[in-house]
């Protein structure tokens, strides 16, 4: 029973966090098990563009570091925040454009792989999770958050909060620092600079992925026939 209920919730989160939250699990715990080596997955523009390792550009952002005790503790209280402001997103400023939400998926996979390139950066998936964080936060600055019953402040600071979390854990803030950074820029481009003086929207979804992800909208013009319109059926 206990597993049909978390299924049943499982099923109603929005369909692109439950594919990404999926990927994720999946992938991490297929490492855990030994299915898989991080070696398989991490980023190497080499392997990628000589040897043609192309699924390296979507592994790397889907594993979130090995066994031990910092994996458990960000499983338990670091990694669900960001995926569930991911739903968040998708449910709130996304809903019913899928296709914008996936669009902004691919610019920052896409931006944070070239900028990774500059740090050697081999796994990405904490720093997408960031600039979800951090787009949702600056779309959202009235809405105060309760830090794991410690802190309690305004959205803004979210992202920089689990940066400073994650230093305290001993880890690199580098892929955090790079979520932010890609998150503003993306967070510019799509809500600040369309609203200036003569701007305009520079990020635009292409229109085969709207066309295959978000349902078709009504013509205002379209006129129904009569046998359309509600009432009783004429046989």
């Amino acid at each position: 029973m206990a597993w049909q209920g978390l299924m049943a919730e499982f099923l109603q989160v929005p369909a692109v966090t439950r594919a990404y939250t999926a990927a994720c699990v999946l992938t991490t715990a297929a490492v855990q098990l030994e299915l898989l080596s991080p070696f398989q997955l991490y980023f190497n523009p080499h392997l990628v563009f000589r040897k043609f390792q192309v699924w390296r550009l979507v592994t790397n952002f889907l594993f979130f570091g090995p066994l031990g005790f910092s994996f458990f503790f960000n499983m338990l209280f670091v990694y669900p925040a960001p995926f569930r402001y991911c739903r968040m997103l998708e449910e709130g400023s996304f809903r019913g454009r899928t296709a914008d939400f996936v669009f902004m998926f691919l610019f920052g996979g896409v931006l944070m792989t070239l900028l990774g390139l500059l740090g050697s950066l081999f796994f990405l998936g904490q720093a997408l999770t960031v600039m979800l964080v951090y787009v949702w936060s600056r779309r959202n600055p009235q809405v105060r958050v309760n830090f794991f019953g410690l802190l309690t402040f305004q959205a803004p600071f979210l992202p920089w909060a689990l940066m400073g979390f994650s230093l305290l854990l001993g880890n690199s803030i580098l892929v955090d620092l790079l979520g932010i950074a890609v998150g503003h820029i993306y967070y510019f481009l799509e809500d600040v600079l369309p609203n200036q003086p003569g701007g305009k929207r520079l990020l635009l979804t292409p229109s085969f992925l709207k066309l295959l992800l978000d349902a078709p909208q009504e013509d205002p013009n379209y006129l129904p026939l009569p046998e359309e319109e509600p009432g009783l059926l004429q046989q």
